[in-house]
């Protein structure tokens, strides 16, 4: 019988409302939540296939402890009890705290936490072992938002809601690309635009993004140069008397410092420092200005940067000099990264903050803690964030690190710094849920955890609304939830530390236990929820914080009475100046290399990376570059490219992308050593970060680039079932390490396909080929082959009842392009599989190209389009027809690019 459970999607800061389908033992299907207010039934692609990334085969599901050698290496992992793990590592923390001190060991969260998790750990690490080092990697995405948000409106609180996008007269994206990283959001855009044809759009990014392609205005800035570019803007609107001059003087402090500042940027000269056109800044300021409303919506290009702080300020300032602020469809909008970044800052779960938007610097707040917790005290020695916590783990200042629901082996910049961390520390737990993160490899403790659709808990997304979490099904295995691991491991550590008070410190029986006291810890707080409950959520749905003691439902803006959380109760501006991004192209390194995120995969792939479907867009990490760059370069389309810089290099394929600068790069950050030969972007990307908030600078780093000369290429195709997925893929990548280049990947379709891409200087040994063939199962009898040796052509194939299963192609690959759909979809019979086996393999005639998917969710691909386009149809008309668009939204953008193409004159036509 099936069975439906009201839950929340797991993947970004959107927060949208999922129906998880079940049996009461297994997920079956999920749809979007009609019911809830941030989507209203819509799913982006991956929130509309997170029931296809519940499978056990990629779960951890039993705790495991390592032994080290006398050299320090670390053993195979052995699988043991939860009392032997649990046991082990509180004997471990508390030798260590003993003989080092608190501020020897850290903790190292995750936006992906629920709320409850977040609250349990910092009680655990601030309360019990008395350390502030408890950091997060909301720290790489959230950090420069909230201190920006703190620095001019005393608080870390967006303002707005999502239905302020329906009322707004002008959005101002800034440093996002909701198109892609927020579809649900997008879909909102789309929405108001089509309700508001006078709605202005102006997105502000180095590159044509899919959001950029199609605004009204789009200012291609140099990247690090956003500081320039919104004092250009409010240069112009102070000479032109665009200033709301009443509430800048009713409501603010400061302005004639930062007017002082902003003379230095007028529009030309700010022109030359962002390479934006003048009269594009003059226009950005006026529609900014002169809107009824005007919203910012912003996110990682701001905030991603070593003055990232100083970008929000700068934004800030156009809404607070203009009065677009505390009114329908106007302020200031950070778009959160992750699921739960809001959440983990509300009950203090990082370095410099206690519940409650408390500061562990201020020592009224902390003795205010203290006695809400009943310690006696509460450590006011600041604690490590990110950055500092893993290079003080190098430097063996931190001898010990707890990691929860995160893999900063892939996600935090100068990777080879942060293994050399990972490698150094005396003891590395990792509490995880999927078994492939690459952190794993360095753990020496292992606690399996429980995820999506097994959780109980809150969330709080965006727009600062607290929606439930709830568990359709058991954790998997012997996973357990991530509070209750925290609060078990406590109780045995503050045996082992001879600290009483344990017990009834981490005495929760469930997570609304948790949750009540966290309510409790925000009374009287900015984000006050005196006043909500899980009955309330059950009731009313989610809801938007402050909520307090009375109220009858949230508060959907704030600062509505032009009154601020600051002591004088007015807004800041605050002075601050274009500075530039911490790597600086030269002759050495000439590209900008910019990172950025993929419509259809999550951050590191823990989880996206276990859905075959989700590498059809793309199945292997593209370095895009302007045309003609790869001509200069020596680069033809689909070439391999080297990128380096002195903290490392990488090896990746390039495709030609008309909407780059010329000079600079980008490369989505989601590929790491699990899918590449090579941890990814973060091998690149620089460790500084801003002075303020601590965020590193991911978005930037400078390079050099070059043709990789790796001219024998191979590539290994084998289709295989559901259940055995997740095995063919770890058996693949076991080939990463073996060739200058190699990367792995599915093709989803009917039965999934495992990808094996790979090349190299010269070609691989007969004795390397028929390990792959035995690996991947082509050494079968009644298989065929075809052999050049003079050209080190070597093909050969594995037939099941005639039908193709798997094939090696070495020396020549061209079936790789169109062999994955072809096994993914009604497979190939044996009489076509000489197309494969050629010399030169060309697909069979009645095959067709391979199909480019545009929407995943209606299965419509460029060719259909193209052709309804060339027929005259609309972008309306053919989402109608084919439901293409109508779903999470995220093909919208291609939509439109498809239709203007085909729209567009053919060369040498008249207009």
């Amino acid at each position: 019988m099936t069975h439906e459970t009201r839950s929340t999607c797991c993947y970004c800061g959107v927060g949208c409302g999922v129906l998880i389908a079940h049996d009461q033992e297994r997920i079956t299907g999920v749809r979007g939540d009609p019911d809830h207010p941030a989507n209203f039934g819509r799913l982006c692609t991956k929130g509309a296939s997170l029931h296809l990334s519940a499978r056990p085969e990629s779960r951890l599901l039993h705790p495991q402890l390592r032994s080290r050698a006398q050299d320090g290496r670390r053993g195979a992992p052995r699988r043991v009890l939860w009392d032997e793990a649990l046991d082990h590592t509180a004997q471990r923390f508390a030798e260590i705290v003993r003989a080092h001190g608190p501020d020897s060991v850290a903790f190292y969260l995750s936006g992906q936490l629920l709320t409850e998790d977040y609250y349990v750990f910092n009680k655990l690490a601030k309360a019990l072992i008395t350390t502030n080092n408890v950091d997060t990697n909301s720290r790489l995405c959230m950090s420069s938002a909230a201190a920006g948000y703190k620095l001019t409106l005393g608080v870390d609180a967006p303002p707005c809601s999502y239905e302020d996008m329906a009322l707004a007269d002008c959005l101002f994206i800034a440093g996002a690309n909701p198109a892609v990283a927020h579809p649900i959001l997008y879909r909102r855009i789309e929405d108001a635009r089509a309700a508001n044809p006078k709605l202005k759009v102006i997105v502000a990014d180095p590159r044509r993004s899919e959001t950029a392609a199609q605004a009204d205005l789009h200012l291609a800035l140099k990247p690090g140069t956003d500081i320039a570019l919104y004092h250009g803007m409010l240069h112009v609107m102070i000479a032109e008397g665009l200033l709301d001059e009443a509430y800048i003087e009713s409501h603010t402090e400061g302005f004639d410092a930062l007017r002082k500042i902003v003379r230095e940027y007028a529009p030309d000269t700010a022109a030359v420092l962002t390479g934006v056109p003048t009269a594009d800044i003059v226009t950005a300021a006026r529609w900014f200005a002169q809107a009824g409303a005007a919203l910012s919506l912003y996110c990682q290009g701001l905030n991603q940067s070593t003055h990232g702080s100083h970008n929000n300020v700068a934004l800030i300032h156009l809404h607070l000099a203009t009065g677009q602020i505390g009114r329908a469809g106007a302020g200031p909008f950070s778009l959160t990264g992750q699921p739960n970044a809001m959440g983990g800052r509300e009950v203090g779960g990082m370095a410099h903050l206690l519940p409650g938007h408390r500061e562990v610097a201020n020592p009224d707040h902390r003795a205010e803690i203290a006695r809400f917790w009943g310690v006696p005290w509460l450590s006011p020695r600041p604690g490590l964030k990110a950055i500092d916590l893993f290079a003080g783990l190098k430097r063996g200042h931190v001898k010990a690190v707890w990691i929860a629901c995160t893999n900063p082996a892939q996600s935090l910049p100068h990777q080879a710094e942060v293994r050399q961390a990972l490698a150094a520390a005396e003891l590395v737990v990792v509490q995880e849920a999927f078994a492939d993160a690459e952190t794993l490899r360095y753990a020496d403790v292992i606690l399996p955890a429980s995820t999506w659709g097994e959780k109980e808990g809150t969330v709080t997304n965006s727009e600062r609304r607290i929606s439930r979490v709830r568990a359709a099904v058991p954790p998997a295995g012997e996973a357990r939830a991530d509070w209750a691991i925290a609060c078990d491991f406590a109780r045995r550590l503050g045996r082992e530390l001879g600290l009483l008070a344990a017990d009834a410190l981490f005495d929760y029986p469930d997570p609304e236990a948790i949750f009540d006291e966290h309510r409790r810890s925000t009374e009287g707080r900015d984000l006050d929820i005196g006043g909500l409950s899980y009955a309330t959520l059950e009731r009313q749905g989610p809801q938007q914080w402050p909520y307090r003691v009375g109220a009858s439902g949230g508060t959907a803006r704030l600062y509505t009475d032009g009154r601020f959380e600051t002591p004088s109760g007015r807004a800041r501006f605050v002075p601050c100046r274009h500075q530039g991004t911490a790597d600086r192209t030269d002759t050495a390194f000439p590209f900008a290399l910019l990172s950025g995120r993929m419509r259809d995969q999550w951050h590191g792939m823990t989880r996206t990376g276990t859905v075959p479907r989700l590498f059809n867009q793309e199945a292997e990490a593209l370095l895009r570059l302007h045309p003609a760059d790869l001509r200069q370069i020596g680069l033809d389309e689909g070439g391999l490219a080297r990128v380096a810089n002195g903290r490392g290099s990488i090896i990746v394929r390039v495709k030609g992308d008309a909407g780059m600068r010329p000079g600079s790069a980008w490369l989505p950050m989601h590929w790491g050593e699990r899918f590449m030969s090579s941890a990814g972007a973060n091998v690149l990307t620089p460790a500084s970060v801003d002075p303020i908030s601590g965020q590193p600078e991911l978005k930037h780093a400078a390079v050099r680039i070059e043709a990789a000369a790796l001219p024998w290429q191979l590539a290994v195709i084998q289709r295989v079932s559901d259940a055995t997925a997740a095995a063919a893929l770890a058996q693949a990548r076991q080939w990463l390490g073996r060739f200058s280049y190699a990367a792995v990947s599915f093709h989803g379709g009917k039965r999934p396909v495992v990808i094996l891409r790979a090349a190299a200087e010269a070609a691989a040994s007969p004795e390397m080929l028929a390990e792959l063939d035995q690996a991947f199962g082509l050494e079968r009898p009644g298989g065929l082959s075809y052999a050049d040796p003079a050209r080190g052509v070597a093909k050969r194939a594995a037939l099941d009842n005639g039908e193709l299963t798997a094939i090696r192609l070495a020396g020549e690959t061209l079936a790789s392009a169109w062999l994955p759909e072809t096994l993914a979809g009604a497979g190939l019979d044996a009489a076509k599989l000489r197309f494969a086996l050629a010399p030169i393999a060309t697909p069979p005639a009645d095959l067709g190209p391979p199909r480019e998917i545009v929407c995943k969710c209606a299965d419509v691909d460029r060719q259909t389009l193209v052709a309804a386009f060339a027929a005259g149809e609309s972008v309306a008309m053919v989402q109608e027809r084919l439901k293409c668009g109508g779903y999470c939204g995220g093909c919208v953008p291609d939509l439109r690019r498809l239709h203007g193409a085909a729209q567009a004159p053919a060369v040498g036509q008249a207009a």
